[in-house]
């Protein structure tokens, strides 16, 4: 006796029962679709992610990637500069796109400016997200006598160093 579809009766049990041809149960329950429910368990983006996966959403819904950015770049500084450079220059400061660097003598730091362009391409290469514009070198801090509780306004001392 043929089924109501008009497929023998053989046929449409084999059919239901390799999941081809739904049964009628199978449809009545098909009407009722559950809730989408975020808990519930198999439901899609339910999987596991891996804890650098959500890391990296949490510092960029925080809106920490431009702070992270920039202490990548002092913390490798040698890979972006150089062992040789880096023992001579370290970044100490960012103020709105500026990187400053103090050298170890004021030969580094003049060396230093005519490669400027090199590193600052190779900064903004790896760690675009960093916002650096310009590089600064500047020379080692040398002791000053323009400020004290015993400073006198003038020229200062003319044969301190020979």
């Amino acid at each position: 006796m043929p089924e109501p579809d008009g497929l023998p009766e053989t046929v449409a049990t084999y059919l239901r029962l390799r999941g081809l041809q739904p049964s009628a149960g199978a449809q009545r329950r098909r009407r009722r679709r559950p809730v989408d429910d975020e808990d519930a368990p198999f439901a899609p983006g339910r999987d596991p992610h891996g804890v650098g996966d959500v890391l990296a959403a949490f510092t960029r819904e925080s809106g920490w990637d431009a702070q992270l950015a920039r202490e990548d770049v002092v913390l490798r500084w040698a890979e972006v500069a150089g062992p040789d450079t880096a023992r001579n220059a370290t970044p100490i400061a960012f103020t709105d796109g500026l990187l400053t660097v103090q050298c170890t003598s004021t030969a580094w730091a003049t060396q230093l400016r005519s490669l400027r362009a090199h590193l600052l391409s190779e900064i903004i290469r790896r760690y675009p997200e960093a916002g650096v514009s310009d590089i600064r070198f500047i020379g080692p801090d040398v002791p000053s006598w323009k400020w004290g509780p015993r400073t006198v306004p003038g020229r200062g001392p003319r044969d301190t160093y020979g």
